[in-house]
């Protein structure tokens, strides 16, 4: 880890070099510094922010949304409660609304999620189903969403969220009914409805190595024995100051790729307890630093995906009361210590 203080003086250079860009007359204009898409795919990856259909609205901050980042996730589009409100009947417009918008800025779209035990229709969660039930529901869902966006979604994050902090399966409708196998099944048939999709289990605290992540890589070696199309991992990366960084994190990513695994950092931000000071803002850079400096550092860590980009619309206050600020930029759409840190790191 980096002191804070050199943070806080490297944050203060770039801000200097910052105002400096926009000081000359006409005839001394610069070009346009690098965005953080742009660094990242020097390294062949990909940096991304996630979005939501409510905050298109937002001229300011779909024009940053479309020229900072390389990559878009629908944060809540492209579930199922939006998607299949009710059964039979599907619903793509919000998630087309931002594909549309991702193709219109040459940026690649994760689709985000088709298995999930949270934000399920009334009609799925309000009955009991039997298993051959359940499982044609899960397939219908799977093949009919995944075939309509064929050849528009870079990677599936296929299954989300599957196991509890001690590694133990999470008790969701589908591993109740059906039991373990339909995390199998459901890449399948993913995998029938768009060959070409690289398909991912994702999961948050799944960072660094313990118990939760390891239920994940024996999943992972099973499923790869088994032939099933597994592509890549998505770690979360969901964090908070007071909890501390998880420090194995690049050994976490290394051992996933010794598998045969893409990973990718998916949902990225650091919070804090409020109110936010320059010293918490200048550990949250050094963390942001270090997550971007160790996916660089291993070749099958494709990118990273802020959960949006401002703490504007950041998920984290209204659930986690008294904590936010977990963004690079600030809710004026200003690049806070953490948006230089990133720079610094993709330079």
């Amino acid at each position: 880890m980096r002191k804070n203080r050199l943070r806080l003086v490297g944050v203060l250079a770039a801000f200097l070099v910052a105002a400096q860009i926009g000081t000359g007359s006409p005839a001394q204009a610069r070009p346009e510094p690098p965005t953080l898409g742009d660094l990242a795919q020097r390294h062949g990856r990909y940096f991304g922010s996630a979005t939501d259909n409510p905050e298109l609205v937002d001229e300011p901050y779909k024009a940053l949304l479309g020229s900072e980042f390389d990559q878009i996730t629908p944060g809540n589009g492209m579930k199922w409660y939006a998607t299949e409100p009710q059964q039979g009947v599907f619903d793509f417009s919000k998630g087309d609304e931002i594909v549309d918008m991702a193709r219109d800025h040459h940026q690649k779209v994760r689709g985000h999620t088709l298995v999930w035990h949270s934000q399920l229709p009334g009609w799925l969660t309000g009955r009991e189903w039997t298993a051959p039930e359940l499982r044609a529901v899960l397939k219908k869902h799977i093949q009919t969403e995944v075939r309509h966006y064929r050849g528009k979604i870079y990677a599936w994050d296929v299954v989300n969220e599957a196991f509890n902090e001690d590694g133990t399966y999470r008790e969701t409708i589908f591993y109740k009914t059906l039991g373990p196998g339909y995390i199998a099944d459901a890449l399948r048939w993913a995998h029938e409805a768009d060959p070409r999709a690289r398909l991912y289990v994702n999961d948050y605290n799944v960072e660094a190595v313990g118990p939760k992540s390891d239920a994940y890589f024996r999943l992972a070696k099973e499923l790869k024995a088994q032939g099933v199309p597994l592509h890549g991992f998505g770690l979360q990366a969901h964090l908070a100051l007071q909890y501390g960084y998880p420090t194995t994190l690049e050994d976490n990513l290394r051992r996933f790729s010794r598998l045969g695994l893409d990973t990718a950092l998916t949902e990225v931000d650091v919070r804090m307890q409020l109110p936010a000071t320059e010293e918490k803002l200048a550990q949250q850079a050094d963390w942001y630093q270090d997550m971007t400096e160790a996916c660089l550092a291993v070749r099958r860590c494709v990118g990273i995906t802020v959960w949006d980009y401002t703490d504007k619309y950041s998920w984290i206050p209204a659930f986690f009361p008294g904590e936010g600020a977990a963004l690079p930029w600030d809710e004026q759409l200003r690049p806070k210590p953490a948006y230089f840190a990133l720079r610094e790191a993709l330079k």
